[in-house]
């Protein structure tokens, strides 16, 4: 039976506030238990995020499609494989989903609720790697999805958790995130001022990902 789209709904916003509150709250944790040394703390944010994404993934997947990712959708939107106005509504439920995740994340650690980032993330080098991150996410997608539609969740939590480290960002690759985190003063966050160059990044990675996927899809087919 096919699902209603109030479950799509509750998947992607469930889905994506989970995935926030994994990603903020492991970096809190981290940042709490590695003394200082940043490359700890980066393993022990990275680990969580790349092993919760396998899992929503297969829980919500056969759902509402667990994109939990703006950039995500705008690239199923291109493909026409959404339409309009639930791809919006897609991108809207995200973008709450993301930020109660965010907020819940600095709930349980008995942090202010409503916090303000205050770390720049602003250089050529992480716009760039904002770019490389989304398009190399998105292609991950399509290319598993032609070629194996069941290894996507194993594709998307191992891709991330490399993007986290070859990536002078940490790889946000995905607008929702990026959103969400500027509410969250800690390890994780990233300042307002930051945001919006960091999303134009994202998407033209995703369209990039697009179009290569296309240029590709023939060899495939």
């Amino acid at each position: 039976m096919a699902e209603t789209t109030a479950q799509k709904l509750v998947s992607e916003f469930t889905g994506t506030a989970l995935l926030l509150a994994t990603v903020v709250g492991s970096g809190i944790m981290a940042e709490n238990l590695a003394g200082g040394n940043v490359a700890v703390a980066l393993l022990g944010n990275t680990i969580p995020t790349g092993a919760i994404l396998y899992v929503l993934i297969s829980m919500f997947g056969p759902v509402s499609g667990a994109h939990f990712n703006p950039a995500v959708t705008f690239a199923f939107w291109l493909r026409k494989e959404i339409a309009t106005s639930p791809a919006v509504i897609y991108v809207l439920v995200q973008i709450l989903g993301a930020i109660a995740g965010v907020l819940l994340a600095n709930a349980m650690f008995d942090l202010p609720v409503l916090q303000i980032s205050e770390k720049l993330r602003s250089s050529p080098g992480q716009w760039l790697s904002e770019v490389v991150a989304a398009f190399g996410l998105v292609l991950a997608i399509f290319m598993a999805l032609r070629a194996k539609p069941d290894t996507v969740p194993a594709v998307v939590g191992l891709y991330i958790t490399a993007a986290y480290w070859f990536t002078a960002s940490t790889s946000f690759a995905n607008p929702a995130v990026t959103i969400a985190r500027q509410f969250s003063n800690t390890f994780a966050g990233i300042s307002p001022s930051s945001v919006v160059i960091f999303i134009a990044a994202q998407m033209v990675g995703a369209a990039i990902a697009f179009w290569l996927d296309r240029f590709l899809a023939p060899a495939r087919d």
